[in-house]
């Protein structure tokens, strides 16, 4: 195969047509700021109206409870300062796990320094926080828990009822960065019990520079970023407009297709595990093999490094990643692997491919080939490798 297969639809994707399609007005013609009070800027407002309408519905909110950010990692920030901020008065104590994105890590970590207490909840091998665990977590102090819908680089999918559930009836603040999951999974706010929702709109085929939060009401929290009154006094700063307008398009897209989009995600993603784990030794599957998101993959091979084999891969056209794109060059290995108990060698030999509605089945089998044969070469030149293949079968 000539073309480049892309199979890292979970570090961002491409825009659809039919997104950029219904940006592009917002642009050029109906440039007009929302904040102004004239007709042309009328038309700026409405289509922000429309898309927050079609944001709230993929995840089953109102209208009114959407509050449009700059992506995902706004979002994060938003919620977990502007609450601890909010309901310090309550108590200073917060819990998050330990495998969430650096959005949520880095912000608790800021927090620290400034005199709150933060509980990192350690997951199980799958990658499950477990209700039992944050059960035992919890402290009469406790005003805030933030757990992700979905892992970003494992893909297991939380079980967020049980814990917002736990959250509603100690009257504790619940939120989850939904970035990886909304568009992917059925989503809705309130059988979720959270209070607090990140969503961004370029993992579901929208633009980047756009996502949102979503604010049960009834919670008080205050603005992040301060200034005019845009997002109803909650969010400052002019809105980006054709973003937005793209957000709620793609979310209205992914809304109409997610059952059979899904459906065949899980497939491919299923015979491409299948292949992998038949025909390449001394390989593990990372996550959840159930409870996870529809495209994602992510294995530990033993005896190589993810970064040469990644540097490979991306010589014959094919894009994967060794973990988040937010810490892409870090020498660390992934702290969700470490988290869930790899060693620090299979956690450095991880490959997180996350496939996409495009991605076909002659792809991966091209993929499964290519992996098989470059991890032979990688591992011909591994002492450590040598050295297993040469252990006698009862020492294995």
């Amino acid at each position: 195969m000539n073309a480049m297969i892309y199979l890292d639809h979970a570090a961002t994707t491409a825009v659809r047509p039919e997104v950029l399609e219904a940006m592009i007005p917002y642009f050029k013609e109906n440039y007009g700021n929302p904040s102004s009070i004239y007709d042309f800027a009328s038309i700026s407002k409405t289509a922000i109206r429309n898309a927050r309408a079609q944001v709230a519905s993929l995840m089953g909110a109102q209208e009114r409870d959407i509050y449009f950010t700059g992506g995902g990692s706004e979002a994060d920030n938003w919620a977990i300062k502007c609450s601890a901020e909010a309901y310090a008065h309550r108590g200073r104590h917060i819990i998050t796990s330990k495998i969430e994105h650096h959005a949520v890590l880095h912000t608790c970590q800021y927090l620290e320094r400034h005199g709150f207490s933060v509980t990192y909840l350690t997951p199980d091998e799958m990658g499950l926080i477990t209700p039992r665990a944050l059960r035992a977590a919890l402290r009469p102090d406790t005003i805030l828990v933030s757990i992700m819908t979905a892992n970003n680089e494992i893909g297991t999918i939380e079980p967020i009822r049980e814990l917002g559930l736990i959250c509603r009836q100690q009257q504790i603040l619940f939120h989850t960065d939904a970035v990886q999951a909304l568009g992917q999974i059925p989503l809705d706010v309130d059988r979720m019990n959270v209070d607090l929702l990140s969503a961004s709109a370029h993992k579901l085929m929208g633009p980047k520079g756009v996502g949102c939060l979503y604010i049960r009401p009834g919670v008080t929290i205050g603005p992040l970023i301060h200034g005019g009154a845009q997002e109803r006094h909650r969010r400052a700063g002019t809105e980006n407009v054709p973003g937005i307008v793209g957000f709620g398009k793609a979310a209205q897209l992914a809304a109409a297709d997610m059952d059979t989009r899904t459906r065949r995600e899980r497939e491919l993603r299923d015979y491409f595990i299948r292949s992998v784990l038949a025909r390449i030794p001394y390989c593990r599957l990372n996550g959840s093999p159930s409870r996870r998101l529809p495209g994602n993959v992510n294995f530990s091979f033993s005896f190589v490094e993810g970064e040469s084999l990644l540097i490979m891969l991306d010589m014959e056209g094919i894009c994967a990643s060794s973990g988040s794109a937010c810490t892409s060059g870090s020498v660390d290995p992934s702290h969700v692997l470490t988290a869930i108990g790899l060693p620090e060698e299979a956690a450095r030999g991880s490959i997180r491919f996350t496939l996409g509605e495009d991605n076909t089945r002659e792809e991966i089998d091209f993929v499964v080939s290519r992996l098989e044969a470059i991890i032979s070469r990688l591992r011909s030149m591994s002492p450590a490798y040598a050295q297993r293949q040469s252990a006698p079968k009862s020492a294995e």
